[in-house]
């Protein structure tokens, strides 16, 4: 399986953010891949206070725009996050919608964990727009069970050992990391999230600047079961390609059967 994930620097402009990424996924179908990801809140990436005008239902305009780029190009897309509203509920949902390659709209996972902390000094509060999910998700694509996850979701082990358990052979973190935990703990918690369920982990993430004085880290990887990171970005736009073989998965599976080991009478997911 060849996936491709999709680096942004996103902006509070949303009309420009969907041009932008139409370009990029145009890119990465160049390179023929089976399975497209889109990193988090690619539609907006700006102050809170904008979501009351870009949040849209899903179905919606974004998830119609997304359906037809995973049609026109046949691959499985997984759609990052975008701002999802729900009527009748004061809040959002960060909300990651899963297109087949005739353009279905196959599953969709609302962000659990919510990035309620304070860095260097900035003070970042989703819970006060977003309302957390309550199911962990895992889809079938392309035959290939894949758990949904969202950005600050990796630092909770525990979701992504319950992905794994529920088969998850690849495991999506489409991400906003901030520059300033990025550089310290963005990598290590990939690779440590792969070998502990020995799963493919595939991380697009924003990159650069935005309002209102934020940055992110960037740096999109893929990260192979035995914690190789296979491919990474850098700090600007752009794609990330990766091949995945799941047989490599199979060997370390088998020869190093951690997973078959776990005492699930003892810690039960």
């Amino acid at each position: 399986m060849r996936v491709a994930l999709i680096q942004m620097n996103s902006q509070d402009d949303k009309a420009e953010n969907l041009e932008r990424a139409e370009q990029l996924v145009g890119q990465a179908a160049a390179w023929g891949p089976d399975l497209v990801v889109l990193p988090e809140l690619w539609t907006y990436l700006g102050p809170p206070k904008g979501y009351v005008e870009v949040a849209e239902p899903i179905p919606g305009e974004t998830s119609a725009f997304l359906s037809r780029l995973a049609a026109r190009y046949r691959f499985w897309l997984v759609g990052g996050s975008y701002v999802e509203a729900v009527p009748g509920q004061p809040r959002f949902h960060n909300t990651c919608p899963v297109f087949d390659p005739d353009g279905e709209l196959v599953a969709r996972y609302r962000k659990l964990h919510l990035f309620d902390v304070e860095v260097d000094g900035k003070v970042y509060e989703e819970s006060m727009t977003i309302a957390p999910g309550t199911e962990a998700v895992v889809a079938k694509l392309a035959g290939v069970p894949v758990g949904l996850t969202i950005c600050y979701d990796i630092r909770f082990p525990e979701l992504y050992r319950r992905l794994a358990v529920q088969g998850a052979r690849l495991l999506t973190v489409p991400a906003a990391f901030t520059m300033e935990t990025g550089k310290d703990h963005w990598e290590v918690l990939l690779r440590a999230r792969a070998v502990e369920n020995q799963a493919y982990v595939l991380a697009p993430a924003q990159c650069g600047t935005h309002p209102p004085d934020r940055a992110c880290y960037g740096n999109s990887m893929v990260v192979d079961p035995w914690g190789v990171v296979l491919a990474r970005g850098a700090y600007q736009e752009g794609v990330v390609v990766a091949d995945v073989d799941l047989g490599h998965a199979d060997r370390i599976r088998r020869t190093l059967p951690a997973l078959a080991n776990r005492r699930g009478d003892l810690f039960a997911f």
